[in-house]
This record gives structure tokens, sequence and C-alpha cells, in this order.
């Protein structure tokens, strides 16, 4: 049984000692472990640490390239590594390494496909009340558009088993963690939580400059992955509203053509104008929908060839 463990950095010369020190020698279950550092474009000494430390696999970026890229390819990489399971954690520390053992375990007994870390957010003292509260509400909203009960959903502390690794299949350049929850929980995936302690902040998030930053790239990824796995949910919804809409000024017109000796005026045309478009409206929803629904079956098929092309690639 092999593990890999992914860390990707970017200029983390001087906090990737403390990573590399932290994680774990041996694991019970594990015969071989081997640590692959996703260099990002780092200006600084990141790669010659990990290798004064004694990393051997690097897949290094010449240019930054941001996580949700590095993710993605470092997850192909670890799959050609031949890693049976596959831990993410951050060259920042942030994540206490010596909970490793207890991440892959729910893989290990063959209870889990996919561990998330859950970093108890609300109790994190370097986090300010209104970041708490966004990591709540779109946490929330997550759990709404997959049908899951993740605490934290964009933690970056996570496992995979191979089978799961395979199956995912990361397209966004950002929200790599809102996207992989939903494709995960999409795909059937059994997902276990593991609560934790995050370390002492060394330093300031890279991954976006603001919280309204964050919440408005999650929010493309939440409503992409909605018209991906559920677009009959969100277009027939839609439809629905603006068809129910759309009759109360229709209903309004056929009521003043029945009382009134000039249902034709100009006040009374405007509702038969407004009902009119809200229901060609409703239909055009309902109309995407049905296509939607059948681009989804069609990418369905194509993810099944897409899983059995990798299985060829990966030796599986």
């Amino acid at each position: 049984m092999k593990l890999v463990i992914m860390i990707p950095c970017l200029n983390e010369e001087a906090t990737l000692p403390l990573v590399l020190k932290s994680i774990p020698k041996k694991i019970a279950g594990i015969d071989k472990i081997d640590i692959l550092v996703i260099d990002d474009g780092s200006t600084d000494k990141t790669v010659e640490v990990a290798k004064s430390f004694g990393v051997k696999h690097f897949l290094i970026h010449t240019e930054n390239q941001g996580l949700s890229r590095s993710f993605k390819h470092g997850l192909n990489r670890a799959l050609h590594m031949g890693a049976d399971i596959i831990v993410l954690t951050e060259g920042d520390n942030q994540y206490p390494q010596k909970r490793i053992p207890d991440l892959i375990r729910p893989i290990l007994d063959g209870k889990a496909d996919t561990v998330i870390a859950d970093r108890q957010t609300s109790t994190i003292v370097h986090f300010s009340r209104s970041k708490k509260f966004f990591q709540k509400l779109g946490t929330g909203v997550l759990n709404f558009a997959a049908g899951t009960n993740v605490p934290d959903a964009i933690s970056g502390f996570r496992a995979y088993s191979r089978r799961s690794a395979i199956q995912l299949n990361p397209i966004a350049d950002y929200s790599w963690a809102t996207e992989t929850t939903i494709q995960a929980a999409h795909k059937g995936h059994a997902l276990a939580i593991l609560p934790i302690t995050t370390n002492a902040k060394l330093r300031e998030s890279r991954q976006f400059k603001s919280s309204w930053q964050h919440i408005r790239k999650s929010s493309v990824t939440i409503i992409r992955a909605y018209v991906m796995y559920k677009p009959y949910a969100l277009f027939f919804s839609i439809g629905g509203l603006l068809l129910a809409i759309g009759l109360v000024p229709l209903i309004n017109f056929l009521v003043l053509t029945i009382t009134t000796k000039n249902p034709f005026g100009a006040h009374h045309l405007q509702s038969l104008i407004i009902g009119s478009l809200l229901i060609t409206g409703s239909f055009v929803s309902f109309a995407l929908g049905v296509i939607a629904d059948l681009i989804r079956i069609n990418r369905k098929l194509l993810e099944d060839l897409l899983e059995l092309t990798k299985r060829q690639i990966y030796g599986d």
C-alpha cells in the first residue's frame, strides 16, 4: 500500500521545513510513503529546501498557475507514481501533518473514498467574524448543491483513495476544493470527516485577496456544478417561477377582457405583453433544462470513458 503526500508550494522556504519534519515516517497499513512537492512558480529556495530534506519527487511550474491547477496536475502525477492513497496538505504548515494516519484511516478500513479535515473554523482565533460567517455561508450553499453535510467545504487537508482520485475531473481554475467535493458527492463517493486543530498562523493566505473575491469565484464554481449535475432542477425551477409570475398579468388581462369595454387599452395591453414575455422566458428555460440534461448524460458517458482511459494509463 503506497501513500503519496502532495504539498503545493509557492515561496514556502521558511515554512516547508516545519511541514516536512512533522510528516510521519511510518504509518500502520502503509508500506511506502512518497512526498510530492508541487512548486507553483516559486522564486525562493523552496525546491532546494525540499531536496535538503530528502524529497525526491517534484512537479515544477515555471510560472504560477494557482492552487487548483497545482492540485489537478499533482493528482495526475501521484497516480502515475502508483499511489493507492493520496493526501493533500499545504506548504504553509497550516495543517497538522501528525494527523495524516487518522486522515487516511477511514480509507484503509474501507469506510470512505474521500476524507476531509474539518478545521472547526468557528474556533480559529485569527479568523475574523466576517470570515467565519462567509465560510459557514459558503459551506451551507455547497452542501445544498451537493446534497452533502461537510462542515468545512474548503479545507485543503484531504485524503483520496485511488478510485476516488481517478474518478475526479477538476476543471475549474479556482475553488478546487468546492468543485471536487461536489464531484465526489455526485459520483457516490463515501465521504468521511476528521475534526482537527490547525497550527498557528505563520503567514497570510495567498488564495484570495478578500472574502468577497472568494465568494464571487466560489459562487461561479457552485453554479457551474449545479448546471452540470442538476440542470433540470435549476432550469425547471426558473421556468416554473417565470410561468407562475407570467400567468398573473395574463389572468389580469383575461379578467379585464371580460369586465371592461376596452380591454385593449394601453394600460391593459401592458399586462398582455409582460405576461407573454415571462411565459416565453419560462418555455425557453424549460427547453434549456432539457438540452442541459442531455448534455449531462453525454458528459457522464464521456467521464466513464475517461475513467477507463485513466485506468489503462495508470495500470489499474
